[in-house]
């Protein structure tokens, strides 16, 4: 017999309708037990309404079919029906009267559902009714109601479809009894079923891919399809994605595999760079509701300020309390300055703004709700595509017990608790209220435990490194049949084959044999590079008069030694390769016996002064790379000169200029303005940031693996000029005048309106800036950036700040531009108010320019060591671009400090 029960238990769970059809027994969950409960009751409150509507025509129980047929009662309350193997016991029968246009004169099944709104669920279950009452009476109603919500609403249901559905899911019940048993699948509704524990022990002991809630069953379908039936076959398929150099901006997107290869392993997986840090005060936040109701009724803060913890419960009794905790948890966070909110999940963050909208009037106050808001942090967005712990779910009890966090009651949850609420409000049993309140204490506490625990992840000090418990996927060896190298097969035949296949093996090997010129050329050759080359100067080294060791003047010459430099030299119609051999003496003091050089020799390297002043040209400022330098050399000079040895050079030029480098950025911050910019570089897959810090004359790079401020605002520590730069808010805290980019506020105001191009209010408002700004340039082109010119237009500036407080708008987009407007009002305008300061950023943007296609030239290929060298050499370039003068001749001329040489070429240009 199928019962109402078991078509309710499959639309549900096939595999629950499958065990409830063996006759299988299970442990009832607490959130279960309060469920049936709350419909038994929510039932009776129905039968109680309906029968005042028909009082003496009403029958309570299951009538005689006779009865039924011929319609004797106008309602039925409770009525089991069965037939033809169907089974339902009806909520209500009501009997149409015959003014209706339907069913005259026969009944309609009722139903009553306590939520307060309806689901497909639901009207299916009344189609069943209607079935089973079909097969008793031998005609099928064509609607039927159901009953919902506290104001007892009442909704009328059209089958037609409905009932087409119902039959189908009937036969494939059918189909159950007689056939093999369904793919098991764990959803959301195990939370609350019987058969919880038997149904996830069995999965984990067949490793089920349903055990990973994110996994859709169309998902799971999928990699079916494809042979994978169980999490560890998933992990296998995990592939680290090759990091491109847009790859890092672009957004993380969950992967499956990732999480099965971390459960598999049971480590901690990270993929690209997450961003978390825990502010102070942080304020963490947990709140609980009823969904169905719309109704928020506990708000629980645990707040961090130092080593001191604050922890509060805004607990409300109804409805119409539901303002007065807001208010109160409103008050609360006023106490701070600037809390950090963090919160679990998306239900906070529909909290926050439907208080916002429920009950927040003043402006003020919205404001400062609108910044909390903007400022909380949904901590499951950190980690959902970014950090995999080894759990099946991301939800913040299991990543939390993973950590160690126990509940004081385990089988605690989201569902429990709406059943305690309503077991609360029906019953005021103190001891609901308290369970509620621990269970929401608890929750706070535990997402702090996973806040740390992220933070320490995001920043790269986890303890858990050195145990080996967490993997960065950077650091993964990507495995895919397509790729260079050599070869490993499995026949040693198929090594030999292969290995007489490659280019070099049969140019060398085959072809010299048919060919009279290659085997000529194939032929090595026994010249060394020493001798290659003729001597194009030779430098005797002073003779020495006393030993180093004893400065005894006994000493007796031990031999004769030379040591070539090779170097190029730059004449007026060009470059020729250029040979110094130094000779000096070895020597033997009679005294001692200690041998010894000449000390007068000097700092002799392989390769000159002019030679390595034309390769660091070449790498900076010409932006070849070194391999392509290393080809240039050889070709031109026929220096057996190879990358590793370009490298060497670079890595020795940046090592002379440091101190070049230093006396830029020190000339910059005790200057009166600097511009600063920054950008990202990719790092041996690593994401990191590159800043300039610039003036009119001198530029200087850093290089720093995050985008947090602290090495800019220790190197403007002590600058007191004006700060010229984007919006970027690592910027807003640095002590001093700053001026704000124009151009990229522009920018901004007209993206967004091409964007939303028939927002007038955003039109009016770029077109009043655009008039505001206007004449201030045309001041600007005239007279230069005077301030006895330009403070004439602070008028206007204020007049367009007043028409802009005054005004209320329609439009987010613009309202959003208001707050930025008044965010920096003090500076937008600052270069009114200072000689020499300019309007924009485009100096600083100049400079990222030139690092932009250093950076295309390196393509993430060089280290942080190898970085910083780019940067000390690109410093001194730049330097000498806006001061106007030849890098090449500024490495030529051996000097270590740009001003020096800018000094002495100024001087020479004088004489001219």
């Amino acid at each position: 017999m199928l019962s109402e029960e078991i078509f309710e238990a499959f639309l549900n769970c096939e595999t629950k309708a499958s065990l409830n059809l063996s006759m299988e027994a299970g442990h009832q969950q607490e959130a279960d037990i309060w469920r049936k409960r709350f419909d038994e009751d929510y039932r009776r409150s129905c039968f109680s309404l309906v029968l005042t509507r028909f009082p003496g025509e009403s029958y309570v129980g299951s009538p005689a079919v006779k009865d039924l047929k011929n319609g004797k009662y106008k309602l039925l309350i409770d009525c089991l029906v069965q037939a033809e193997g169907l089974q339902s016991r009806i909520h209500a029968l009501e009997r149409v009267t015959s003014s209706a246009k339907v069913d005259a004169g026969h009944y309609i099944p009722l139903r009553f559902v306590r939520s307060e709104r309806i689901t497909r669920h639901d009207k299916l279950l009344l189609a069943f009714d209607a079935i089973a009452l079909s097969k008793l009476l031998g005609r099928a109603p064509q609607v039927g109601k159901i009953i919902h919500g506290k104001n007892f609403r009442s909704v009328k249901v059209r089958f037609g479809a409905l009932t087409q559905a119902t039959k189908l899911i009937i036969e494939r019940i059918t189909d159950q009894t007689t056939g093999s048993p369904p793919q098991l699948f764990l959803n959301k509704h195990c939370g609350i079923c019987e058969f919880q524990e038997t149904c996830r022990r069995a999965a984990i002991e067949k490793d089920e891919l349903s055990l990973l809630s994110t996994m859709t069953r169309r998902e799971i379908k999928t990699q079916h399809e494809k042979g994978i039936f169980t999490v560890a076959q998933l992990s296998y398929t995990y592939r680290p994605r090759r990091l491109h150099r847009h790859s890092i901006a672009r957004i993380a997107k969950y992967d499956p595999a990732l999480k099965a290869l971390a459960i598999r392993e049971q480590r901690i997986y990270i993929t690209g760079r997450p961003e978390f840090q825990v502010g102070q005060p942080a304020v963490y936040l947990d709140v609980e509701g009823l969904p169905e109701d719309d109704f928020y009724y506990l708000i629980g803060l645990r707040i961090k300020c130092g080593d001191s913890y604050l922890q509060r419960s805004f607990w409300a009794n109804d409805k119409s309390e539901e303002k007065v905790i807001w208010n109160e948890f409103l008050e609360t966070l006023s106490k701070f300055e600037q809390p950090q909110i963090i919160h679990y999940g998306a239900y906070e963050t529909v909290f926050l703004k439907r208080m916002r909208q429920r009950y927040v009037e003043d402006e003020l106050i919205d404001k400062s709700v609108g910044a909390l808001i903007g400022a909380s942090i949904n901590l499951l967005s950190v980690t959902h595509a970014q950090v995999y712990f080894p759990t099946y779910s991301n939800g913040l009890k299991d990543i939390a017990s993973f950590l160690g966090f126990q509940w004081s009651e385990p089988r605690s949850s989201g569902l429990v608790s709406i059943a305690w609420r309503y077991g609360w409000e029906s019953s005021k049993d103190p001891s609901l209220k308290r369970r509620l309140l621990t269970y929401n204490a608890e929750d706070c506490e535990a997402l702090e435990r996973v806040a740390d625990t992220v933070a320490i992840l995001c920043c790269g000090q986890s303890e858990t490194r050195e145990s080996n418990r967490v993997v960065h996927t950077e650091t993964l060896k990507a495995k895919t049949s397509y790729r260079f190298g050599v070869n490993e097969f499995s026949m040693p035949e198929l090594n030999y084959i292969n290995r007489c296949a490659y280019w070099d093996y049969q140019r060398d090997k085959i072809y010299v044999r048919s060919d009279k010129r290659l085997r000529r050329l194939s032929k090595p050759r026994s010249r060394d590079q020493k001798n290659a080359f003729p001597i194009n100067k030779t430098v005797e080294c002073p003779l020495d008069i006393s030993c180093p060791k004893c400065q005894s003047d006994r000493i007796l010459k031990y031999g004769r030694m030379r040591k070539a430099v090779y170097d190029i030299k730059f004449g007026p119609s060009g470059v020729r390769r250029w040979v110094v051999n130094y000779s000096f003496n070895r020597y033997r003091c009679s005294q001692c016996r200690a041998t010894f050089v000449s000390q007068h020799r000097p700092l002799i390297k392989k390769y000159g002064s002019q030679l390595l002043a034309y390769l660091i040209y070449q790498i900076i400022e010409l932006q070849i790379p070194q391999l392509s330098v290393a080809e240039n050399i050889r070709e031109l000079f026929q220096f057996r000169m190879f990358r590793g040895e370009v490298h060497r050079q670079k890595v020795r030029a940046a090592e002379l200029y440091q101190d070049a480098s230093n006396a830029i950025l020190q000339n910059i911050v005790n200057g009166r303005l600097v511009h600063a910019d920054e950008t990202s570089v990719n790092i041996q897959g690593k994401r990191a940031f590159v800043w300039v810090l610039t003036n009119m004359e001198e530029v200087f790079y850093f290089y720093t693996e995050t985008r947090g401020g602290e090495r800019v605002h220790d190197l403007l520590r002590e600058f007191r000029g004006v700060l010229v730069s984007d919006f970027y808010t690592a910027y807003d805290s640095i002590d001093c005048p700053q001026q704000k980019c124009l151009i990229h506020l522009i920018r901004d105001l007209n993206d967004d309106l091409i964007k939303h191009p028939f927002d007038q209010e955003l039109r009016e408002l770029l077109r009043e800036f655009a008039l505001l700004l206007r004449p201030i340039i045309e001041s600007v082109d005239k007279f230069g950036l005077k301030t006895r010119f330009l403070r004439r237009h602070k008028l206007a500036v204020d007049r367009f700040y007043q028409r802009l407080y005054k005004r209320s708008f329609q439009s987010d987009t613009v309202t959003q531009y208001q707050k930025r407007f008044k965010k920096y009002r003090n500076k937008l305008f600052t270069f009114l108010d200072h000689d020499g300061v300019p309007w924009n950023n485009n100096n600083a943007e100049h400079a990222i320019k030139a690092f932009a296609g250093l950076r295309n030239v390196i393509r993430g290929s060089s280290s942080d060591k190898g970085i910083q060298e780019y940067l000390t050499l690109l410093s001194v370039c730049q330097t000498c671009k806006y001061k106007g003068v030849s890098f090449l001749e500024f490495l030529r001329t051996g000097l270590k400090d740009v001003d020096a040489y800018v000094q002495a070429h100024d001087r020479r240009s004088r004489r001219r």
